[in-house]
Parts: structure tokens; C-alpha cells; sequence
């Protein structure tokens, strides 16, 4: 890692429906993100917290991101911290439109106006071997108690459709399915609810950080996976703890819309990065 020894190393603290995020602005200095460091800042007691860390690098033709959940794994999509991110950068350069390359490809994203941010996610991955499960079958019903449907959104997915989201021990419950054989890569779990028409409530745990208060790229499977079962149409509200996001399945991708907030600017100290050496 490269820093200003005296000044110590700058980042944001962002957060989508209090699904939060520490953003690293590596396009000016570089910086040498390693899964100790992710860890370290991802620790809510002796680091900052964060449910996922975003890391902005200069790419050939678009702004890149790359993403690390908190204990230290990479994650390839992370659809709120994208939102954020562009969001922060469109207001930076007077942009309404704006262009992000991930690992998931490059993706699209939009100021909606009145604090909303929308990007498109991409088209969701529906054949087994692309979301990655590890053997041939349906994907929208697999073959584990509860028969839940497998979207991949640059990241693998399994959304459970059941009567009460609220009643479902989701710590022990999400603990148990991200590690599924069927899923080696494991899995973000989702419990969803229909409570109206083209309305779900959904619940969700993250492979690598446990519950969140929301996940834009599970929010994507849950309606992906909603549609396909003929529970929903392709444009639909999902209500997660956090609040409130509007998910629309058009031709060109899954596209994503929400408030994003900017929380605070800060700088890890210099004692801090050393301890991690």
C-alpha cells in the first residue's frame, strides 16, 4: 500500500438502505487492497465496519470498481455500492449518466433525481453452470428442502419463497444454506415474501458478512427469481429491512433503483495501516 506516512489513507463511508460500505478512491494513489486490510476495516470494533468495501481505480475507458466483503473475499457484484459510487461521481462531474466497469462487466448508471440512483446489474445468469452450481439442474427448483430458485448476478443467489419472511431464523438459516454442497462458491440466501401484487418482502444473508439490512444484487435475483416462478411481472417493489428498492427486469439487464447516502469522509491513521504490516 502506498500512502502519505503522515497523512494516513482517505475513504468515504456510504451506505443503500443501510446496506453499508467503506469506498477506497484508489484513481489518484494506488493502493495495495489485501484481504488483512479488508478485514481490518470491515471489523465494526477496531476498524470502520462495513457490510462490503468498494475500491474506484482509473480503468482503460470507464471508472473501475472492485469489491471485497468483510471478511476479506472478493465479491464480484455489489449493486448498492455500485449506486453509491455512481452517485458520488456523478455529482463530482456534473454527470447524469455514468459508465462502471466490474468484475461483473460493465454496467450503466443513472441520476434519477430526488436522491434516487439506478444502475443496470445485467442480464441475470440463469443456466446452472453460470451461477455456479456444482452439477447440471433446473435452476428454479433445486433440488433442497423449501425447492429454491438459483440466479447468478455476477455473484450466486438462492431465494427461498416462503408465507412469513419474518418468521424464519435467518442467522441460522442463511449460516446453513451459504455453504451448500450445491453452491461451491456458496451462495447469498434470500427468504422472500409476495405481499401484493408485483410486491415482495425480502430478508437477506451474504455470503462472507451474514445478515445485511439490504443487497442490491439479491434484490435483483429475488425479482429475477419471482418472475420466472410467474409469482410477479418483470417490475417490482422489494421491501427489505433497510427500506425499499424498485427492481425492473427489462431487455437490457436488470435495472436497480434506490436512495444512496454519503455518511461521513474520514482517514485511517497511520498507526492503524501499520498494525496490519
Amino acid at each position: 500500500m502506498r500512502n502519505d506516512d503522515h497523512t494516513g489513507l482517505p475513504f468515504m463511508k456510504m451506505h443503500g438502505l443501510g446496506n453499508d460500505f467503506v469506498v477506497l478512491d484508489a484513481r489518484a494513489q494506488e493502493i495495495d487492497v489485501t484481504p488483512e486490510l479488508a478485514r481490518a476495516l470491515g471489523d465494526r470494533h477496531r476498524g470502520v465496519g462495513f457490510d462490503q468495501l468498494a475500491v474506484m481505480t482509473n480503468g482503460a475507458d470507464a471508472l473501475h470498481l472492485t469489491f471485497f466483503n468483510a471478511d476479506g473475499s472478493g465479491a464480484a457484484a455489489c449493486g448498492n455500492a455500485t449506486r453509491c459510487v455512481a452517485h458520488h461521481v456523478m455529482r463530482e462531474t456534473g454527470q447524469d449518466r455514468l459508465r462502471l466497469i466490474t468484475e461483473r462487466g460493465p454496467l450503466e448508471a443513472q441520476d434519477m433525481g430526488d436522491g434516487l440512483t439506478s444502475v443496470n446489474m445485467g442480464h441475470p445468469q440463469l443456466e446452472w453452470a453460470d451461477v455456479p452450481l456444482a452439477r447440471a439442474m433446473d435452476t428454479l427448483s433445486l433440488p433442497m428442502d423449501g425447492a429454491p430458485v438459483a440466479t447468478g448476478m455476477g455473484n450466486p443467489h438462492c431465494t427461498f419463497f416462503v408465507e412469513d419472511a419474518e418468521l424464519i431464523d435467518l442467522a441460522t438459516f442463511g449460516a446453513a444454506h451459504e455453504h451448500h454442497p450445491l453452491y461451491p462458491e456458496r451462495t447469498n440466501v434470500q427468504v422472500a415474501q409476495l405481499v401484493g401484487p408485483d410486491h415482495i418482502r425480502m430478508r437477506v444473508w451474504e455470503r462472507g458478512v451474514g445478515i445485511t439490512l439490504a443487497s442490491g444484487s439479491s434484490s435483483c435475483a429475488t425479482a429475477v427469481a419471482a418472475a420466472r416462478r410467474g409469482l410477479t411481472g418483470r417490475s417490482v417493489r422489494v421491501d427489505l429491512d433497510g427500506g425499499t428498492l424498485h427492481i425492473d427486469w427489462r431487455d437490457d439487464g436488470v435495472w436497480m433503483t434506490g436512495p444512496t447516502t454519503h455518511v461521513f469522509s474520514g482517514v485511517l491513521t497511520p498507526e492503524f495501516l501499520a498494525s496490519l504490516s
